[in-house]
């Protein structure tokens, strides 16, 4: 549990001391006007408070990343907790705090237009076409994901929660930023956070499931996977979201175009990445401990780490506990797939110069994404 205990406080450390050196280095201008309010359009523009750009910026980052990874990364015993540390703090905080706060100082431009501008024009037209095909990619497995766990979880069709999680897409992706994910993403994220924190106190005072009990300071410089696989490189593209994601730089815009003051960076970029960190490891240290070491986890999860969420969440939680702690990392995937469409979106409307504050134009492009991610699907 110690170790547990260690890993997290590091990366709050990493935030507080880490944070503001990289903070510094950027050299934040607390009276520059962001774009939030340069450019204000009602639809992909508004200025959002702090907490909510925070709890937006997490669960547009993590997907099932920060879940599904770092159980499969448990397999490698408690190194895979180190990594996750290292990697939030030192490489996947500084990309997502630069990616974000470089699209503030410039006007909120995607990813693609940032390259163009510091790389030259055949970096723009590489990344633009990149970028595109990503987050189609992206949107249509964050369809099939929870469609998959929503349907373990009520015994439904799958089918059915395709289509719907499908249309919620659409409209999320057309809407004001401020109507939809303004409103419902700052419920979500608290709910998700609430619930890692419930399954972590779960698990330290279970007398069945004991945090971390089984394994020594030996262990975590140690390789302990039972199918033989390399630590290195495998364990580092095992755990990607939890550590360091070059997708977060296709998300970060979002929040940038609505971040109410450079000041409030570090805590919406720099700080969801610690978030989702802290997730992460909550979820590697649940697989590391409820099947009493990496041999049980290997045999019980086969291959599936779906089979781990359902287990510990309804052991740890009970059967009302357990299906919100589901519910939560149901969230996850829908969260990032309807930003990664919106995402694509706008990135289209960059290349063709086309404003998207009237709904037309937002068709324009919307529509062709949602047919290609409808024949992917």
């Amino acid at each position: 549990m110690l170790w547990f205990l260690l890993c997290v406080g590091l990366l709050i450390l990493g935030y507080v001391i880490y944070g503001a050196f990289v903070e510094k280095i950027f050299g934040i201008n607390t009276h520059s006007q962001t774009p939030a309010y340069k450019h204000n359009d009602g639809v992909d523009f508004i200025p959002i408070s702090k907490r909510k750009a925070y709890l937006i910026q997490l669960l547009n980052i993590a997907g099932v990343g920060p879940i599904f990874g770092p159980i499969l990364g448990a397999l490698y015993g408690p190194a895979a907790m180190l990594w996750i540390v290292l990697g939030c703090i030192f490489a996947g905080a500084v990309h997502d705090y630069f990616s974000g706060m470089l699209s503030v100082r410039n006007q909120g431009q995607s990813i693609p237009n940032l390259a163009g501008k510091y790389l030259g024009k055949p970096a723009q037209h590489f990344t633009n076409l990149f970028a595109i095909i990503l987050l189609l990619l992206v949107g249509v497995v964050f369809i099939s994901a929870p469609a998959g766990l929503l349907s373990k979880l009520t015994g439904w069709h799958m089918s059915l929660f395709v289509i719907l999680i499908f249309s919620y897409y659409l409209l999320a992706t057309l809407v004001p930023i401020d109507k939809i994910i303004g409103k419902l993403y700052p419920f979500f994220g608290a709910l998700l956070l609430f619930m890692s924190a419930g399954l972590t106190i779960a698990l330290i005072i279970s007398n069945d499931h004991q945090l971390l009990a089984s394994y020594s300071i030996k262990d975590v410089f140690s390789n302990l996977n039972p199918n033989d696989m390399p630590l290195w490189p495998a364990l580092f593209i095992t755990i990607a979201c939890g550590a360091v994601s070059g997708f977060h730089a296709t998300q970060s815009p979002l929040m940038a175009r609505c971040v109410e003051n450079e000041a409030n960076g570090r805590f919406v970029f720099f700080g969801a990445m610690i978030g989702e960190g802290i997730i992460a490891l909550i979820w590697c240290a649940i697989a590391l401990s409820f099947y009493d070491g990496v041999n049980g986890l290997n045999i019980a999860m086969k291959s599936n780490p779906a089979n781990l969420v359902y287990d510990a969440s309804n052991v740890l939680l009970g059967t009302l506990g357990g299906g919100l702690a589901i519910l939560g990392v149901i969230i996850l995937p829908i969260t990032s797939g309807d930003t990664a469409f919106r995402s694509a979106r706008l990135i289209l409307s960059e290349m063709f110069n086309t404003p998207q504050k009237a709904l037309p134009k937002r068709l324009l492009f919307a529509i062709p994404l949602f047919i290609a991610g409808g024949i992917l699907t």
